[in-house]
């Protein structure tokens, strides 16, 4: 199990995060979300030891993560971590740097080795392609296939599609998400992405300001947002009396007790994002067509 304990941690006076406490089993799925600045990255790079600690332990298993004090060379062998800097070997090819630090005693176990993680991160046609011509998002791919190529206990992604197009991003997301829990890797995301959370995160965990502000399962914390930051992660709301209602869950319907004005209309493809602006406020709320400039509309709060 990782551990994380009473953690704390400052970039000389300015804190980055504030009593942390996280705790992840065994192949689970922990995505850390919050906006840029609340400490994810750092929260990452503490989990794989590249600083030390002010205070709190961090432990997998029973061993504890030491920084750069106590260790020569930064880092566990049980730990992988893939950052937004690839630091690949630009000039051999997508296979070799895949292959690194395999073993050459066995090399039709290594080969078969890259194949097959090549085959995760969707680059076999890739194989013997120089790293120097790929795109970034290609880039992005390998970094994540190296990092797998010896099987880490727990392995730390930090926003980890970031680079890559909406063509592949789906599949891609699919593919390694679904290896990592077959090979019972624990898997430490941090992401602006809700795409990367629902449907794959065990556990979720929002910061902001340097702390732990919402922990709980994707679906507990989209139903139950504690506050307009949680919702704003799924994605559009309105605060209506004091509740966090969804876009989608407000509902046209004559004689509703909200009217609202139409104001804007925006094409979603399966439907109309519509905003309207009321006596108090401004509405977001969903429609299957579009509805004209001006058009008074009654509107209201649907149950889940």
């Amino acid at each position: 199990m990782l551990r994380i304990d009473n953690i704390s941690f400052a970039y000389e006076k300015r804190t980055v995060l504030e009593s942390i406490d996280i705790k992840a089993g065994r192949g689970e799925h922990v995505s850390i979300v919050g906006e840029s600045g609340s400490g994810k990255s750092t929260l990452l790079k503490l989990i794989y030891g590249e600083y030390d600690l002010a205070r709190g332990e961090i432990f997998w298993g029973n061993t504890r993560i030491l920084g750069p004090k106590f260790n020569l060379v930064v880092g566990y062998d049980f730990i992988k971590m893939v950052a937004q800097e690839f630091d690949l070997m630009p000039f051999i090819s997508v296979e070799e740097n895949v292959g690194k630090y395999l073993s050459n005693f066995f090399l039709e176990e290594k080969k078969e080795r890259v194949k097959e993680l090549l085959e995760v991160v969707e680059l076999n046609d890739f194989a013997k392609t120089k790293v120097k011509f790929l795109s970034g998002g290609q880039k992005q791919r390998v970094a994540l296939a190296r990092a797998l190529a010896k099987q880490p206990e727990i392995i730390l992604l930090d926003e980890p599609f970031s680079h890559i197009d909406n063509f592949k991003k789906q599949s891609l997301r699919r593919s390694l998400f679904n290896y990592l829990k077959q090979k019972n890797i624990t898997c430490i995301v941090a992401t602006h992405d809700h795409e990367d959370v629902l449907g794959y995160a065990d556990q979720m965990v929002v910061m902001h300001n340097s702390k732990v502000i919402q922990r709980g399962t994707p679906e507990q914390l989209y139903k139950n947002p504690k506050n307009p930051l949680v919702a704003s992660f799924f994605g559009e709301y309105n605060c209506i009396n004091g509740l966090i209602v969804y876009d989608f869950q407000l509902k046209v319907k004559e004689g509703a007790p909200f009217i609202a004005e139409v104001e804007d209309c925006y094409y979603k493809g399966q439907y109309y994002l519509i905003t309207g602006i009321g006596v108090s406020q401004k509405f977001l709320f969903r429609h299957p067509c579009p509805i004209e400039k001006g058009t008074k509309v009654h509107l209201e709060i649907s149950a889940w």
